[in-house]
């Protein structure tokens, strides 16, 4: 019976080693949730490679709403700290809260600026692929879905400066051409930020096609 519960217990050390390594090379390589050959990295998220319950939370009270989103933020933190050891990777955390959902941004350390851009990938492809790992790592602790956004090298918050006055821009050209404008496929991220401001400027937008060619149209009054 001892025996038994060693050699169990190897395997499972084995196991988490062999996933560690994967998902080191994922996050060095500045992995890609579209790559097959990479994808197997993404195990680690999952508990004990058991399906998670999922249960929408609806918290009534504003305190209790904030609990929870300060919650996720700490999960989030513990995962993201572990996935950046496993990595070998330095890089300072800050959690918050902003639009109702917990924010968590990675930096570099001040003597090493720029260090984690590879965790962005081209045009924030890796970004999304570790938001999504730390979701499911929230929602595998929490059972509920989360919403929450990460940012690395502030590429997230530069992005919605830029955004945000192309926004602004179309939002006039179509205010003076009185015509719909229809603008680049863009990521859920993108899109939601051109909708708020355009929202914001008194029009209407929508979204339409399928992801990866999704994108935005603004519509005149």
């Amino acid at each position: 019976m001892k025996e038994t519960a060693g050699r169990d217990f190897n395997q499972k050390e084995e196991k988490r080693k062999s996933k560690n390594q994967k998902l080191s090379i994922f996050l060095n390589q500045g992995g890609d949730m579209n790559n097959e050959s990479q994808t197997d990295a993404l195990d680690t998220v999952e508990a004990g490679e058991e399906e998670v319950e999922v249960k929408e939370k609806t918290p009534r009270d504003p305190k209790d709403l904030l609990k929870q989103l300060e919650e996720e933020g700490d999960i989030a933190a513990d995962y993201l700290e572990g996935l950046l050891d496993i990595a070998d990777l330095d890089g300072d955390i800050d959690i918050d809260v902003e639009n109702d959902r917990a924010s968590l941004a990675i930096m570099s350390p001040s003597d090493s600026s720029g260090g984690l851009n590879h965790l962005v990938g081209e045009r924030g492809q890796v970004l999304d692929s570790l938001q999504e790992l730390t979701r499911l790592a929230v929602q595998t602790s929490l059972g509920a879905r989360s919403r929450l956004m990460l940012d690395i090298e502030n590429f997230r918050g530069g992005k919605k400066d830029k955004l945000t006055k192309l926004a602004k821009e179309v939002a006039e050209e179509v205010k003076s051409k009185g015509e719909a404008v229809k603008l680049e496929p863009m990521n859920a991220f993108e899109r939601k930020v051109i909708h708020d401001t355009i929202q914001s400027l008194g029009l209407t937008s929508e979204s339409e096609g399928e992801e990866p060619d999704r994108c935005v149209v603004v519509l005149p009054q």
